[in-house]
């Protein structure tokens, strides 16, 4: 286990105009790097040994500040970059897929995982038709407790109206069978949010990853560059975050237990370094870029300002990026999450989510709500949910595997 990062006392990042990001990198480059201190804030859960690598000391690199595409380079440190890089061994060879039964006993593992993480709803919803008879009482239960799931009263009503049809149409008399049909019902309801990852649609794949502080976002991104890697893809990281006192190193860390390299600063305009990221992604012929992001509230204009700045200049590395646009949000908050996706896609567009801590007190029924577009909100596709702390407990969001675990069994 590690020890957590020492918080500093953090400032708010400069907000000037796109084009003298080249100039800040400038400046940031000349400034000495920084190891990482041997702490961080959040917790790194351990990976396995085949993924472990010991990071090697951090080498400054020469400048070559230009928008255009660099030459490729024929070596690691083949570019030259105005951010310090971390550098880190190759990257390990991916395991092979799991077959036959070990992948089916992989499936069946993850499957309980997600169930006993939304056993708090499960046991609320699935109680309820237990020994009772199927009348209006039944779904005036299932009203309360779709609502108390988080669902919210917009999903509630179209789960309960599309229930209530199935039931009349198909003349269901049986407790059972009312709860078939519920969960049939939410999984088609869930459907349109389920949309597998563009993985490869682009080479390098730039990924900005925003999220508030506390919802996994750091922790969020070393996992996916594990999942990433395990398909074959080299990635590349940056650490966009110079709010946050240790996320740099955060980051850091997470790069050299994954073998992948991380382009970063200390201090400085995080513009400059999602920049440089992008360029180094192109000339090492990296798959993903990934372009970590300072935790904020939507109430924090200042921060959500600079995060439209980011993407901005993203675009200036790269005409079409960020190819996507990522919001990691805590499944614990509830309705506080329908808050933030509006908040952030109308600030940077949002592409898809990521939903982490559905741990047993997350009642789930959020994104339900996200489906049915509650309080203003865009279906936006969910591409991950996690369960626990380890480097497989993010997974692929399937709307019938979530509507089994939240209506359960």
């Amino acid at each position: 286990m590690f020890s957590f990062f020492k918080k500093k006392q953090a400032t708010p990042a400069e907000t000037h105009e796109p084009d003298a990001v080249a100039a800040d990198a400038q400046k940031a480059a000349d400034a000495p790097a920084q190891l990482a201190p041997q702490g961080h804030e959040e917790p790194i859960a351990p990976i396995a040994p085949q993924a472990q690598a010991q990071a090697q000391p951090h080498q400054p690199e020469s400048v070559a500040r230009e928008p255009a595409p660099p030459a490729p380079a024929t070596e690691a440190g083949g570019a030259g970059l105005s951010s310090m890089e971390a550098p880190a061994a190759p990257a390990p060879q991916p395991e092979a897929p799991a077959t036959g039964g070990a992948a089916a006993t992989e499936k069946s593992t993850w499957l309980t995982r997600l169930k006993k993480g939304l056993s708090r709803t499960g046991q609320n919803i699935g109680g309820l038709f237990v020994g009772v008879k199927v009348d209006e009482s039944l779904f005036e239960d299932l009203e309360t407790a779709l609502i108390m799931a988080d669902a919210g009263v917009e999903a509630t009503e179209q789960l309960l109206t599309a229930l209530r049809a199935r039931v009349r149409k198909e003349r269901l008399a049986e407790a059972g069978q009312v709860k078939a049909a519920l969960r049939d019902i939410l999984a088609e309801h869930l459907a349109p949010l389920e949309k597998p990852f563009p993985l490869g649609q682009a080479a390098p794949l730039v990924i900005m990853i925003a999220g508030v502080n506390g919802a996994g976002k750091t922790t969020s991104i070393g996992k996916l560059a594990y999942a990433f890697q395990a398909q074959g893809a080299k990635v590349l990281l940056a650490a966009g975050d110079t709010f946050r006192a240790a996320a740099r190193e955060q980051l850091m860390e997470w790069g050299a237990r994954n073998n992948v390299t991380v382009i970063t600063q200390e201090g400085g305009d995080p513009a400059a370094v999602a920049f440089d990221a992008v360029n180094a992604g192109r000339a090492r012929q990296a798959d993903v870029v990934m372009v970590d992001t300072a935790g904020r509230l939507p109430t924090q204009l200042h921060l959500m300002e600079e995060l439209k700045k980011i993407k901005r200049v993203i675009g200036k590395a790269d005409g079409a990026a960020p190819h996507e646009v990522l919001l990691v949000i805590d499944g614990n908050t509830g309705q506080n999450a329908i808050a933030q996706i509006r908040a952030f896609d109308a600030a940077i567009n949002l592409t898809g989510l990521v939903v982490t801590k559905l741990d047993g007190t997350a009642k789930g029924g959020t994104l339900a709500a996200v489906a049915a577009g509650s309080q203003g909100v865009r279906p936006v596709p969910v591409y991950w949910i996690g369960v626990g702390e380890g480097l497989n407990d993010l997974q692929p969001f399937v709307a019938r595997e979530f509507a089994a675990a939240l209506i359960g069994d």
